[in-house]
């Protein structure tokens, strides 16, 4: 059997509707993960739709939980040879809360539906349609060449969505048992939905609440205005020094010193596009001087997500005792996570603003990732997909959000190397999450062409 008959059986598994009756399973599991009553869907979904795939493939399973997690990971693992190449490959389960009574009418997050060329579906995107696209990937190159001519182990967790507790000391508890020589692992856009893409990272991420705490309770303004301090205000400037008007970060130590010219080449031919449905790309917002690619994918960025003082909901003409705002920095390799508190701590106090207090959030902070550009594992990978797709793959150093990457790269020591199965303007964590067929259809291809790949050999050592 040949690579090209590979791709037409993956073709044909799209074609007839399997791949469809299996995603549609996987999508009316209500997984969610931030939902304590969901807890008996998160272990099913391993029970009943993980592990039958995988030991339908001669995979061994094997259930591992760790004190952090509040749910169970599958490991499953198929060693064909030892000398073979091995790859990890990683998905989660776990989906952000379904919002039931905010999707469009006649659709729900947990039936699978189409409309107007597009699948609907809670997870569709992130992430069980990228991983399901993977595992069939997997099975459609088993079942034409008979044997996948590489080495899998494959780590399936469901609490991605709160910030993957646990993962980390598992894969310490288990280094040895997870290695391999690579990543490769689906999450997160393409740059567009027409062009394949693989990203080799991830930016970092930290949530910060900033708040000023003036005094017990509210004055009346026409009595004490200009006596007294206005906590909006001052949280207003405050935030106004971190930040220009036209959004370029003023901490020194929140950005890198430079951006590398491998990056720089990488991103040369990148053009963001989110689609029909994605914003208007402002070209004046963010730091001058580089494209939009640069700015998302080689470069910092603040966003404040939330900020309330006094009631909103019903103002009265009194001066707030306080102001709150929860503020994200995404950066990337180059700035020292260590030292992103220490920094804001100082710069507010230069600025006069010593009574803003600082707080990080429950979420976790994810450490930024990246791999070079011209690694051999990456001109690998990037070669395949394009032999598949006859279509110039975009490479991105790194997501512009965030992963538990560095738990790959630093724990596990592994080249990552990750390949998006969705676009920017999916509806990711909102209402109404979707994906078009004709870019799932296209991913199956390739993810196929890429294990006949890994199995036929040639990779780097």
């Amino acid at each position: 059997m040949s690579r090209e008959q590979a791709i037409a059986n993956a073709e044909q598994c799209f074609d007839s509707g399997a791949f469809r009756a299996v995603l549609s399973r996987r999508v009316s599991i209500p997984t969610e993960s931030q939902n304590p009553d969901r807890a008996e869907a998160l272990a099913s979904y391993l029970s009943t739709e993980m592990q039958p795939a995988f030991e339908a493939m001669g995979f061994r399973c094997e259930t591992l939980t760790h004190a952090k997690a509040r749910a169970p990971f599958l490991y499953a693992e198929r060693i064909e040879d030892p000398a073979l190449p091995t790859v990890l490959g990683y998905g989660h389960g776990d989906v952000i809360r379904g919002l039931e009574p905010e999707w469009h009418e006649g659709l729900s997050p947990w039936t699978l539906t189409e409309r107007d060329g597009r699948w609907y579906g809670r997870g569709i995107a992130d992430n069980k349609g990228q991983h399901s696209i993977n595992m069939e990937a997997l099975r459609l190159v088993l079942e034409t060449r008979g044997k996948l001519g590489f080495n899998v182990k494959y780590l399936i967790e469901m609490g991605e969505e709160t910030g993957s507790p646990g993962l980390r000391e598992l894969c310490e508890q288990h280094k040895d048992r997870f290695s391999a020589d690579l990543l490769i692992a689906s999450d997160g856009p393409r740059l567009s939905p027409q062009r394949p893409t693989v990203f080799l990272g991830a930016r970092g991420s930290l949530n910060i609440d900033l708040s000023i705490e003036a005094r017990a309770g509210g004055h009346h303004s026409g009595n004490w205005g200009g006596l007294i301090s206005n906590p909006g205000i001052q949280l207003a400037h405050a935030i106004a020094s971190i930040s220009s008007p036209t959004g370029q970060i003023r901490i020194p130590e929140w950005v890198p010193a430079e951006l590398p010219a491998s990056v720089r080449r990488a991103l040369a031919d990148c053009e963001v596009d989110g689609g029909s449905d994605g914003p208007v790309i402002e070209p004046e917002w963010g730091e001058p001087g580089l494209s939009p690619a640069e700015r998302v994918f080689g470069w910092c960025s603040f966003e404040v997500l939330a900020y309330k003082t006094g009631n909103p909901e019903t103002p009265v003409n009194a001066i707030p005792p306080r102001a709150w705002a929860r503020c994200q920095l995404r950066f990337v390799v180059g700035v020292d996570p260590d030292n992103l508190l220490p920094a804001l701590r100082r710069h507010l106090d230069r600025q006069g603003f010593p009574m803003v207090k600082i707080q990080t959030t429950r979420e976790t902070m994810f450490k930024a990732t990246r791999i070079d550009p011209e690694d051999p594992w990456v001109k690998w990978a990037v070669s395949s997909l394009e032999k598949t797709s006859g279509k110039k793959t975009a490479i991105l150093p790194n997501l512009g959000g965030s992963l538990p990457n560095d738990i790959f790269t630093d724990v596990l020591g592994l080249k990552t190397v990750w390949v998006p199965h969705s676009y920017p303007g999916c509806s990711q964590h909102a209402p109404n999450e979707h994906l078009p067929p004709e870019l799932l259809r296209e991913a199956l291809t390739l993810m196929t062409g890429l294990y006949w790949d890994l199995g036929s050999g040639g990779t780097p050592k």
